[in-house]
């Protein structure tokens, strides 16, 4: 594709969800399937290259790469694409761009996944980097009667009984601004130091989520497979198999530990990102650069 500034380019911001069972992730691999292919495959397929009249080779930047088997219900990304193909978006319909765009988009990408809407970017939005928040949250089934197997792939069955206080009571000694070593797979040259705002649990009592034991889990980045380790570290915990001592001595390891089973993949569920007002996002991206080149601090590339 021929080099584009950005006055040639309409930045859109994507909102959609997807069903991870079946994705190897979000990122793209070669010969795997994953979120970012398909969703890059259906771009190539309703915009054009102004220039070739070609498919244009757009890319995705996303709000937060999940691991395979990871869910997301409010993604956020946001593509650059030409402002001669934007305009074409609507064919001969009298769809804005943006509805054309996810009209189209949303009819060409397979089943699992759903685009909810498009509209033209703020100025200095970047969907990565201007994030304030990523929300997730982890299903848990503790009742074998509440086993539903229509939301088997969504929903973590255990055969212990859940204390929701012993719960949290376990996740609230490991909030705040702290090093995560012991809860990330090690990644070379990245720290593991980040602000866990909330980690807590709750038994629903009403909603699609009766019943189920859900944990909410906020920070404005996580590192690699933290959160599946934050849960997998305070279940022995609520199950009574484990003492505040023993996790205070696993969150204190210098590096990943052996003793926290990571929670299955496919109970948690990236729910939402949240964003600053419109004229506070180029400053938010560019201080969160500015972190990350010097420290290294990879936000929003959690692969939880």
């Amino acid at each position: 594709m021929t080099e584009l500034d950005s006055s040639d380019v309409v930045r859109a911001r994507l909102v959609f969800s997807y069903d991870g069972t079946d994705f190897a992730g979000w990122a793209a691999q070669p010969a795997l399937r994953t979120v970012q292919g398909e969703l890059e495959a259906g771009l190539s397929r309703i915009v054009r290259d102004p220039a070739t009249g070609e498919p244009a080779p757009l890319r995705l930047t996303v709000a937060g790469r999940t691991d395979a088997g990871v869910h997301a219900r409010g993604q956020v990304a946001h593509v650059d694409v030409p402002a001669a193909a934007w305009a074409k978006m609507p064919g001969r319909s009298d769809r804005t761009p943006e509805v054309g765009l996810r009209d189209r988009l949303d009819g060409v990408t397979p089943a699992d996944i759903t685009v909810h809407d498009v509209t033209v970017a703020p100025e200095g939005f970047d969907a990565r980097f201007s994030a304030t928040e990523r929300r997730y949250a982890y299903r848990v089934c503790d009742d074998r009667a509440l086993r539903d197997p229509l939301a088997r792939r969504h929903v973590w069955w255990v055969d212990d009984s859940l204390d929701i206080d012993s719960l949290n009571a376990a996740s609230a000694t490991l909030t705040g601004l702290r090093d995560f070593a012991a809860f990330c797979k090690a990644r070379e040259g990245a720290t593991s130091i980040r602000e866990l705002k909330e980690f807590s649990w709750a038994r629903l009592s009403s909603g699609p989520d009766t019943g189920l034991v859900v944990a909410t889990v906020r920070a404005d980045a996580f590192c690699h497979s933290m959160v599946r380790s934050l849960v997998g570290a305070v279940m022995p915990v609520g199950q009574g198999r484990r003492d505040l001592t023993w996790l205070a001595e696993v969150a204190e390891s210098a590096a990943r530990s052996q003793a926290v089973a990571v929670a299955p993949a496919h109970g948690l569920t990236l729910e939402q990102v949240s964003y600053p007002a419109d004229a506070d996002l180029g400053s938010r991206a560019s201080r969160t650069r500015a972190r990350r080149d010097s420290s290294d601090v990879l936000a929003g590339s959690e692969g939880c």
